[in-house]
């Protein structure tokens, strides 16, 4: 028997488009009609014959119509010669079929009715069910989609910071879940129960009556959720009892809490275990248990190390003293992965446009803020737990710091190296060792631009603090120099300007700083200083008034618009806002007199009394404010109570001796001349050349009829004529240097007191008031007159000034009967 023989053909091999008509003969599908295996293949039941299609007119019968499947013939021909004929033969000799079984469409398929899989048409779909809304099922489904809704709600609200109204929503789908569980209770069908929704209705309550403060109502409702066994993850929650314990401050019940979520909890949930033994070991901590809580945290760094766990140990280690344990714990904090990706990802290794506005796109994306956040509190907790340990590590803080600053650059923090040497010469100046910081910052000095930068800025601080321009200014220019934008730096050589008297000047490199640097502080306050300097007086409170709005409670800032509305003559606004400075420092005394000060220029003796009298109560010291009060008593007819002051004025300044002159003048006033006249004696021991206190005492002993009048005459005698001796003397004008110094003794004489003195006696001068009573009993031959030091005294109102008549206007008068008593 003959095989069919397929010659290939001869192939030239010069030919480059030789071969690509070659394929396959079991693709073709050319001639599949006169195929006869393929054709009593799709006529028996094996196969799929084609639909019987209209026939159109000028048509072969054999031509289906067009449709508008996206298929192609060919491609279904194909797919059907693969699947019922597998192995054919090119001879035409059939081969045994497989999948003998029928699909079952029938042609009533094309007729677009329905039908069954045996092929008997059923007519039509039948219509919808309608929805029951009476029935119960359907309640209870429209019951839990409103406690959904409900609890929903209050996380939206706790989420938003409306706190009230979570707890509301909370409470809400509390009740309407009980009502939910009773229908079903009554349908008595075990399917029903939802305890999904149940434990999410009493999860949020209780989270929001933790959220609220409320935690003995979140303690009993977590309680509910951790009794129940239905619920197969419920012993998780005593973590959130645990931290509810521990803002309580009931530190051993919330460790016994935390211990028991975590024995619930497998051992698959490694992060979870591990941030429970973190709080097992913050609240060791709280309860001084050091030991336990370096187990724990020791155990956390051996699994799982974070910042948080290595920086708690470090503490541990502190508070027990031990040095070596906590060189080790620094170096396990410095060997904690960040798993972050640092800045050479985000620069772009080609010119390609697209490239460089992805990178511009993620440069300051989400996750990369969250990078940043990270970075700088491991930077953070670094930098603190150098400047902790360093003191404790090794003998001295110089050496322990510069440990720690070998082990930082030994890792991938070498950034922080310079801002820890920085650091340390800022702990040396709060050591009050200058030196040791001038030598640590001057090292930076061959240093890049920006560390030296830096440096030079704080060398440029701690001279100008020592008074030494020169230097201040030197380093200033440094600093200036290695970064033109730095505005510290700026500041610092605006202050070495301002300091020269240059205030144009400085106010440039005030203006610089802030244009590098808007919310730079320290610039804005400076330039409304220097404003004030050069009498722009405008400029200055638009300064002051722009800082108020970054520093809403900088006193200072306060202090400063309070002191330009004052100089703008604008007492109303200056007092306003010494309000506002008193309302965050309250006993400041200095202010509170400013303020009885503008009272008092107002006229408003009430308001300016209670300020002055708070000063005075805050700091008894303060001699203006002493004499404002003391005066004030003098005023109003309370010499009595204006002794205490003065008696307070003679013990800060024991030397002038107006102030117990004024004390016993009090006295005098007060009617008490016994007491007046002891202290005038007192006086005169402490004072025995003192002109005004013998003239008062030889005015008491006369009126008093005692008998030092003549002791004390001939001592008024002797001091008048030593008086008069140096006046000549110093009429006479001897060398300058004898006239100065009995000009000083002729001061201490006299009853000036200074300027203080002055301003108060011309004050109590002022008063109105009639002349001494004592003015009868005057000595012709000694002139023992005196100026009182309180002024003239007040003149009492007149009583009884009309003599009574003899009879009334209504003697005579007849009264009426309706006037007589019944």
């Amino acid at each position: 028997m003959m095989q069919n023989v397929h010659l290939a053909p001869e192939i030239d091999e010069d030919d480059l488009y030789s071969g690509y008509n070659d394929y396959n003969p079991t693709f073709d599908t050319e001639d599949l009609e006169n195929d006869v295996a393929f054709q009593e293949a799709a006529r028996t039941s094996h196969g799929r014959r084609p639909p019987v299609t209209a026939k159109i007119p000028g048509t072969s019968a054999s031509r289906p119509l067009a449709t508008g499947f996206g298929v192609g013939f060919c491609s279904v021909v194909f797919l059907m010669k693969r699947r019922y004929l597998p192995k054919t033969k090119l001879d035409g000799i059939a081969r045994p079929m497989t999948a003998v079984h029928a699909a079952g469409y029938t042609k009533a398929a094309m007729r677009g009715s329905s039908f069954d899989p045996l092929g008997q048409a059923r007519g039509p779909a039948p219509p919808l069910e309608t929805k029951n809304f009476d029935s119960s099922e359907e309640k209870i489904r429209q019951l839990e989609k409103k406690v959904n809704e409900l609890v929903e709600e209050s996380c939206i609200a706790n989420s938003c910071g409306d706190l009230k109204l979570a707890l509301e929503k909370a409470k809400e789908a509390g009740r309407k879940e009980r009502v939910l569980v009773r229908q079903r209770e009554q349908m008595a069908t075990p399917e029903n129960i939802n305890l999904d929704l149940t434990y999410s209705v009493l999860f949020n309550l209780a989270s929001q009556y933790a959220a609220n403060e409320m935690y003995a109502e979140a303690l009993n409702t977590y309680q509910v959720i951790v009794k129940n066994k239905m619920f197969s993850n419920g012993g998780r929650l005593k973590v959130n009892m645990g931290n509810i314990y521990l803002k309580q401050r009931n530190y051993s019940k919330a460790i016994k809490f935390y211990r028991m979520a975590l024995d619930q909890i497998p051992s698959v949930h490694k992060e979870m275990r591990i941030k429970i033994m973190q709080n097992i070991g913050v609240a060791f901590i709280k309860t001084g248990q050091y030991f336990d809580a370096i187990s724990s945290f020791e155990h956390i760094m051996s699994m799982s190390p974070n910042l948080k766990a290595g920086f708690n140990l470090i503490l541990c280690y502190f508070a027990v003293g031990n040095g070596e344990q906590m060189k080790k714990a620094f170096q396990k904090l410095i060997a904690v992965p960040l798993e972050v990706d640092y800045d050479d990802k985000y620069i772009s290794p080609n010119d390609d446009p697209h490239t460089n506005l992805l990178m511009e796109a993620i440069k300051n994306d989400s996750l990369r803020q969250i990078e940043r956040e990270r970075k700088s509190m491991a930077e953070e907790y670094i930098m603190t737990a150098a400047k902790l340990i360093a003191p404790a590590i090794e003998t001295s803080f110089a050496v322990g710091y510069d440990w720690c600053v070998e082990v930082v650059k030994a890792s991938h923090y070498v950034e922080l190296a310079n801002d820890l040497e920085i650091n340390k010469a800022t702990t040396y100046l709060r050591q009050q060792d200058f030196n040791q910081a001038l030598e640590t910052l001057k090292m930076f000095e061959k240093k890049d631009s920006r560390v030296k930068s830096a440096a030079a800025t704080n060398l440029s601080f701690l001279y100008y603090l020592e008074h030494e321009l020169a230097q201040a200014t030197n380093y200033a220019d440094l600093a200036v120099n290695s970064d033109r934008y730095n505005p510290a730096a700026l500041t610092n050589k605006g202050n070495t300007v301002f300091a020269n008297g240059d205030y144009e000047k400085a106010a440039e490199f005030y203006k610089e700083a802030l244009r590098n640097d808007s919310s730079c502080t320290e610039a804005l306050y400076n330039l409304g200083l220097t404003y004030k300097k050069l009498n722009r007086i405008d400029e200055a409170l638009d300064c002051f008034l722009k800082l108020h709005a970054v520093l809403r409670n900088s006193a200072q800032v306060l202090h400063q618009i309070a002191n330009i509305y004052e100089i703008m003559e604008d007492p109303n606004q200056a007092m306003e806002w010494l309000l506002q400075l008193i309302s965050i420092v309250p006993t400041d005394p200095h202010v509170l007199s400013k303020l009885g000060k503008l009272y008092d220029n107002e006229g408003d003796k009430s308001q300016a009394f209670h300020y002055y009298y708070e000063s005075y109560r805050y700091f008894p010291s303060n001699i203006e404010v002493i004499e404002w009060l003391g005066a004030y008593y003098i005023d109003t007819q309370f010499c009595e109570k204006a002794i205490e002051y003065f008696e307070r004025a003679a013990l800060i300044l024991p030397t002038q001796v107006k102030w117990q002159l004024m004390v016993a003048s009090c006295y005098r006033r007060s009617g008490n001349y016994q007491k007046a006249l002891e202290k005038y004696k007192v006086i005169h021991r402490k004072f025995p050349e003192n002109v005004e206190c013998l003239r008062f005492l030889v005015r008491l002993c006369t009126d008093m009829g005692l008998k030092e009048v003549q002791e004390y005459m001939t001592k008024l005698k002797k001091v008048e004529k030593l008086k008069e001796i140096r006046e000549q003397r110093i009429k006479s004008g001897r060398d300058g240097s004898a006239r100065s110094r009995r000009e000083g003794n002729v001061a201490g004489d006299t009853n000036s007191g200074g300027t203080k003195g002055e301003r108060l006696s011309v004050k109590l001068k002022a008063f109105p008031g009639t002349s001494e009573p004592y003015e009868s009993s005057t000595s012709k031959e000694i002139d023992a007159s005196y100026v009182d030091p309180l002024g003239p005294q007040a003149e009492r109102p007149k009583t009884a000034a009309r003599k009574r008549t003899e009879e009334d206007d209504f003697a005579d008068e007849e009264l009426g009967e309706d006037l007589l008593p019944e």
